[in-house]
């Protein structure tokens, strides 16, 4: 399916001040507004995917999925830095002429949820049947009730916690250190950091699985094996993969992004603000995330009122909000009644 572009008529100021002049948002849409205009439902995707629901995530929003394009008006959003259409380090600065890369101004997660707001207004939409996403695009969920407050009427948050925590923001810092660490990084072309970016993955990819994981899928059958592992093989591979695909200054101010994640700034205490959520709340979380850990899920559960808690069972760590659509869809159809 095409990929959709809305190009605001006016400057988009971020939150710290720094200004993207020609700010464009890329969008896909599944399915139809109905009369009433409420079979909205809003899936905000994580790190490095793309606006293509059905692509990562067909058992939850698709045809084959609980939300079906017959039924529903589905709209995902590319987010703000990310290089599949929306303004990213890829695109010119008008300033000077030539594509941002490093320079690239610094953007919050708040920064990505407004220029979400500005694409449902753009849109018609006045309100959000379900607002569904997982890690990142959970904490793009969870800002887009506190920032359009009244438009949301059940929100689903996977994977996904309060604030960034300390530990959270150890492994990005890593990351970010490996890109900084290759010798091409700050050179003004595409493919500069991506040495670095495949490391980074690779760190990465040891917080997205758990443990077990890696010993169930990675162990290599040969017990004379000494050299040329599976499981390093795995991880290089996956690092090549992100790179054929991703940008390595994309990827780094979105970690930077993310850091930003924390509902409470200029707030107030986490809990008064998790208590300020009136839509209806489901929380979803994995028993072996060992990256946003079973225990943010439960707080978030605690503290928003009448919310419910579902529990993904699976070896799969994190990653299990895509490697288990359909226990994620269950809970949501359970939880909806539909």
């Amino acid at each position: 399916m095409d990929i959709l572009t809305y190009k605001p008529e006016t400057p988009f100021v971020l939150e710290t001040g720094g200004v993207i002049k020609d700010l464009k948002i890329a969008y896909n849409t599944f399915g139809t507004l109905n009369e009433k205009k409420d079979n909205v439902v809003w899936v905000c995707h994580a790190l490095t995917a793309n606006s293509n629901v059905p692509e990562w995530w067909g058992k939850v929003a698709g045809e084959e999925g609980l939300f079906k394009p017959k039924d529903y008006f589905i709209v995902c959003a590319n987010i703000l830095g990310s290089c599949y259409g929306s303004t990213s380090p890829l695109d010119i600065n008008p300033e000077t002429g030539e594509p941002y890369y490093d320079d690239f101004p610094f953007f919050t997660m708040r920064d990505i949820v407004r220029a979400h707001i500005l694409l449902r207004q753009h849109l018609g939409i006045d309100k959000i049947n379900v607002c569904i996403g997982g890690s990142c695009g959970g904490h793009q969920v969870m800002e887009f009730a506190l920032m359009d407050p009244g438009v949301i009427d059940n929100l689903v948050l996977v994977v996904t916690s309060a604030r960034e925590t300390a530990w959270s923001i150890a492994i990005h810092t890593t990351q970010r250190m490996a890109m900084e660490s290759d010798g091409t990084w700050g050179q003004k072309h595409p493919k500069a950091g991506e040495a670095g970016m495949k490391t980074a993955r690779g760190i990465g990819l040891l917080t997205y699985r758990s443990h077990q994981a890696y010993v169930d899928k990675q162990t290599d059958d040969d017990p004379n094996v000494i050299d040329n592992f599976r499981a390093s093989s795995y991880i290089k591979y996956q690092g090549e993969k992100l790179a054929n695909r991703f940008n390595a200054y994309s990827y780094w101010h979105l970690t930077k992004a993310l850091d930003t994640h924390h509902i409470g700034r200029g707030r107030g205490p986490i809990p008064e603000v998790l208590k300020s959520i009136t839509s209806n709340t489901l929380v979803i979380g994995v028993d072996t995330d060992k990256l946003i850990p079973f225990t943010e899920q439960e707080y978030l559960a605690a503290h928003i009122p009448g919310a419910r808690l579902g529990r993904i069972e699976t070896p799969y760590g994190h990653d299990g909000f895509l490697m288990e659509q359909e226990t994620v869809a269950a809970l949501v159809k359970q939880h909806l009644n539909l």
